[in-house]
């Protein structure tokens, strides 16, 4: 008899809910986590992040006040205390977790995992090594920051997220490198602090993932708040230069600052866990599953960053909570990932669900566009947050929600709506049917909707 019914190795988004979850369908589970409880997401980015990213929105409208009619003295930043709002925000998500684990009894081992052999792990901890066995293997060991040769990190003025996120030291200069939503949400949070900042993207437009028309009005918003880009361009090699940074371009140009970030993506954790010793498919440190997260070994699951879908903490959350539902034996909807929002939450936030424009063509399907401006919404004109706009693809003729692009303040909870409707198959007609409540941002979904089909009245 195993120690475990189910066994989760790693506690970030993808590990502690499928080892709650299991638990809570009466399988005995244990989660093995090396560092903190929550993971990268809880700790070093997701969570941390957003309170950093809502400091500056604060300093922005402070530094607008006359905007609203209001006269606020000359905003200061305490950079310190800023820092230290942001880990108690992490450290509360992080007791939280313990405390769930409690509750529903998931019992954590604390130390590094690896496979040994099906079924059994060896555990090194704080009290030396140990080995516990399982009926299931849930592999959920996350993901770290990428970066390439002559642009390694020092963890003191060349950073990756991780020491970016707790450093309390203010910049008054910075290069990014990148500019997915890690490079500009840190972007918009240091700008908004007081320092200059340089993104540097080798794609011809920032997000290059997104709509371009949705990324173009993302960076043309940035870039008035004073963030410089330089886009359509590569670095050769990123170094010290005295108390700061020095990074190299391949036309030979240079850009100096206090720090450089980089923010060239993610790679899985898939080494050293044992994955090809006991004959777990890795391609290219990527680990293949199927709609319930099997691997190709029976009894040993992967989920998030370490899978094909990896990279979004949600979507992380809901693979872990599906293997294990199913584990549990009960049916439900296997995992596609074909209905993952993407989000971005630096100011004017970005949100997507479901095709672009280019990837709609280049399937063969036939649709409609509808764009609502938020200039000529109500709620965001009143907020004074009218930038951005909606778009929306309808398909032809049945007007299903194709995909969906949001840029504009609140757009991250936006997408929502239109993240239900595609997977519930609903279409235009029932958006149309759906009274929005006035004066709401929502509305400018179903007037992007309305616009498709020559049916708004306000634009």
């Amino acid at each position: 008899m195993s120690d475990y019914d189910v066994l989760v190795i790693g506690a970030g988004p993808g590990g502690y809910p499928a080892a709650i979850r299991a638990s809570q369908l009466g399988l005995k589970t244990a989660c093995v986590e090396k560092e903190k409880l929550g993971g990268v997401c809880l700790n070093w980015g997701c969570i941390p992040s957003k309170a950093l990213l809502k400091t500056a929105e604060l300093a922005s409208k402070a530094r607008h006040a006359s905007d609203y009619g209001l006269t606020i003295p000359e905003v200061g930043v305490d950079f310190p205390a800023v820092i230290k709002r942001s880990r108690k925000v992490a450290k509360r998500h992080e007791r939280g977790v313990a405390g769930l684990f409690k509750k529903y009894g998931v019992t954590h081992l604390t130390g590094t995992a690896r496979i040994v052999a099906k079924g059994k792990v060896s555990i090194d901890g704080p009290d030396g090594t140990t080995e516990v066995t399982a009926d299931h293997i849930v592999v959920a060991t996350g993901a770290r920051a990428r970066w390439f040769p002559g642009m390694e990190p020092d963890g003191e003025r060349i950073l990756t997220y991780r020491e970016a996120i707790v450093r309390d030291e203010q910049p008054t200069s910075v290069t990014i490198l990148g500019a997915g939503a890690i490079g500009l949400e840190f972007a918009y949070f240091w700008r908004h602090m007081g320092a200059d900042v340089t993104v540097i993207e080798g794609a011809s437009e920032i997000l290059p993932r997104e709509d371009p028309e949705v990324a173009a009005e993302a960076r043309k918003h940035l870039a008035k708040d004073g963030i410089t880009f330089e886009l359509g361009t590569f670095v050769e090699k990123v170094q010290r230069n005295g108390d700061g940074t020095r990074v190299t371009m391949k036309d030979g140009r240079t850009f100096d600052a206090d720090l450089t970030l980089l923010a060239l993506g993610i790679a899985p954790n898939t080494e050293g866990i044992g994955l090809e010793d006991v004959g777990v498919k890795v391609e290219r440190g990527v680990v293949p599953v199927d709609g319930r997260m099997r691997t190709n070994i029976p009894g040993i699951y992967a989920v998030g960053d370490i899978t094909p879908h990896g990279g979004l903490a949600h979507t992380a959350t809901r693979q872990g909570e599906l293997c294990v539902e199913f584990i549990a034996g009960h049916e439900a909807i296997e995992f596609t990932g074909d209905n993952i929002p993407s989000c971005t939450y630096c100011m004017p936030q970005v949100a997507s669900i479901g095709l672009t424009e280019a990837e709609a063509k280049e399937k063969g399907i036939a649709y409609k566009i509808g764009t609502f401006p938020f200039l000529a919404n109500g709620k965001a004109q009143g907020a004074g947050a009218a930038q951005g706009f909606v778009k929306v693809l309808l398909g032809e003729p049945h007007g299903e929600i194709v995909g969906a692009h949001i840029v504009g303040a609140e757009a991250t909870e936006l997408i929502s709506e239109f993240v239900v409707a595609r997977t519930n198959e609903l279409t235009a007609d029932e958006i149309l049917h759906t009274i929005h409540a006035h004066p709401t941002y929502n509305e400018a979904l179903f007037e992007a909707v309305a616009q498709a089909y020559g049916q708004t009245v306000h634009f």
